[in-house]
């Protein structure tokens, strides 16, 4: 939905998670608003592909608890690591991404990380929108700053997929897998996608925004908007908590990104290696160009970059692309 959600749409629906029916005119008394406001209001959740429960005489409720992101209970799952990240959670946001790309222009410290519950626009790559469900979706981005400018930047995206893998392979009976450059699968149905944004100079200050979305608990109509294979969370029996699980992921980037300063994507690569979905299999690649070309995916290079064996055997590396499964399996 494109629409901005009204501002005291998310103090209501905190206060309805509670699992007690409540009054129109409670409601209304609670928040300053009149009857008919809060029953637009509570609409507008539902355009949004939340489901209420409203029942004549007794009001509304959540039917199912939410687990609402709380950034003190992300900093207490963080523990020594919380002075690491400076989190801010949002309710609404038009994406986390372009929000924190504003704050890092403006000086916005490393660590700074945006969380928001609903984005009204938010982006994946190439454009595409990227549909984020309230108290359905973990949606973040985090800012990093580099002093060895732009191009040690190489391989980034790969980096963070890799961490947010090992997270929810923590919780996980099915692996989560990675395909380049910046999704996160499991039996190739896309569990996340990864957006990362840098600005700076070729060889001085650099900085980098990265944005997670990760499906968390989809409906059926959120499943049907978007134009590709998805799974969540719930559908693979991981219950841990978003709050809990946003934690994880920041623990296990605080870990990547120290190793990549210090070694580059090269002290990752076998990891990735490891978990790569795509490696042996026959895929077309297209090219930024609109060129496509076949052969047999090979992993990735010392900088993150795809290597594809094509049908003379040749070994080539292609630093941008969209990879898909040939399902004619030629080889």
């Amino acid at each position: 939905m494109h629409t901005r959600p009204h501002k005291a749409l998310f103090p209501i629906l905190r206060h309805l998670s509670d699992g007690r029916f409540h009054s129109g005119q409670a409601l209304a008394d609670e928040f300053g608003l009149s009857r008919s406001s809060i029953f637009n209001i509570l609409a507008q959740a539902e355009s949004m592909g939340l489901t209420l429960h409203a029942v004549r005489g007794r009001g509304y409720r959540m039917p199912e608890p939410v687990e609402w992101m709380d950034g003190a209970v992300v900093e207490r799952h963080l523990g020594a690591a919380a002075g690491d990240y400076s989190i801010r959670v949002l309710d609404s946001v038009g994406s986390t991404n372009s929000a924190l790309m504003a704050a890092a222009l403006e000086g916005a410290a490393d660590g700074t990380l945006f969380c928001a519950e609903h984005q009204h626009s938010g982006r994946g790559r190439r454009g595409r929108q990227w549909h984020s469900v309230p108290g359905g979706s973990l949606t973040f981005s985090v800012l990093w700053r580099f002093d060895n400018g732009l191009q040690s930047l190489s391989g980034l995206s790969l980096v963070v997929g890799l961490a947010i893998a090992r997270a929810v392979n923590r919780y996980s009976r099915h692996t989560a897998r990675l395909k380049w450059p910046n999704d996160i699968l499991v039996d190739y149905r896309k569990l996340a996608g990864i957006l990362v944004e840098v600005q700076g100079d070729m060889h001085g200050a650099a900085f980098a925004v990265a944005g997670v979305g990760l499906n968390v608990r989809l409906n059926e109509a959120q499943r049907e908007a978007v134009d590709q294979a998805v799974v969540d969370l719930a559908e693979m029996g991981v219950a841990v908590g978003r709050n809990k699980l946003l934690a994880d992921c920041l623990l296990q980037l605080r870990e990547a990104i120290g190793l990549f300063r210090q070694q580059g994507f090269a002290g990752l690569r076998e990891e990735w290696m490891a978990l790569d979905a795509y490696s042996g299999r026959a895929v077309a690649l297209a090219l930024p160009n609109s060129r496509s070309i076949h052969g047999v995916a090979c992993g990735v290079d010392e900088t993150g970059a795809f290597l594809l064996r094509d049908a003379q055997s040749r070994l080539s590396p292609f630093s941008g692309g969209e990879i898909s499964l040939r399902l004619d399996g030629v080889r």
